[in-house]
């Protein structure tokens, strides 16, 4: 089998073949757990909250750069930013998705769908006229298990308006997170919204606001 180059499908766009292939790659795997102080007890409970999202972490490197020869005596290279805002896209807004796509990052036995949730770049060469041309990228990527792609794909309801929920025994923030915009990681956005410095304190009868997300 030959040299195979790793890529991101992007959904909904054209797949981006990866410059260089990474060197290697993070996935990591948690779960979440929240003290509860229990009156008499000398120290507080440990109390599981739910699964994390699986993440996926790498570098990718893009260089573009042309170093002068008997033949051209100058050094030369386009912008590499004009390959490397391909990557930075796929954490932007699609018109036609209203929201950023699915990407599946493919290589050797690794097949990742997710969402890329944050792209660091720096840039590490640059030619006399301070075009850039070499960079690496630090891409983060985070799962989207089945029901969260149906979410995704077909929503049931649109979190572009604000709406209410009056919580329950046994709701907690992280849980009108996942329901409303598909991950737990948002219920900092609903305590901010209500003023809640606490995510567990809140009780049953009370009225959640659950904010519009902002195209």
């Amino acid at each position: 089998m030959g040299f195979v180059k790793a890529q991101l499908l992007v959904e909904s766009g054209v797949p981006i073949i990866v410059q260089f292939n990474p060197k290697e790659y993070n996935v990591t795997n948690g779960v979440k757990y929240a003290e509860k102080s229990i009156p008499g007890q000398e120290s507080p409970i440990l109390q599981f909250v739910a699964g994390e999202t699986p993440t996926l972490n790498m570098t990718l490197l893009f260089d573009t750069y042309i170093p002068p020869s008997i033949d051209i005596p100058i050094e030369m290279g386009i912008d590499v930013s004009l390959l490397t805002r391909r990557v930075v896209k796929l954490t932007h807004i699609k018109g036609t998705l209203h929201r950023p796509p699915i990407v599946t990052f493919i290589w050797g036995s690794i097949v990742f769908q997710g969402v890329v949730t944050n792209v660091r770049q720096q840039f590490t060469m640059f030619l006399s006229t301070g075009i850039p041309v070499r960079a690496k990228l630090e891409v983060t990527f985070k799962s989207v298990n089945q029901d969260e792609l149906l979410r995704f794909l077909s929503p049931l309801e649109s979190p572009d308006r604000t709406k209410y929920r009056t919580v329950k025994e046994g709701d907690q923030l992280w849980n009108f997170a996942q329901e409303e915009y598909g991950s737990p990681e948002m219920w900092r956005l609903i305590a901010k919204a209500n003023h809640i410095m606490n995510p567990l304190d809140i009780y049953p009868g009370q009225v959640i606001k659950l904010p519009a997300i902002e195209a």
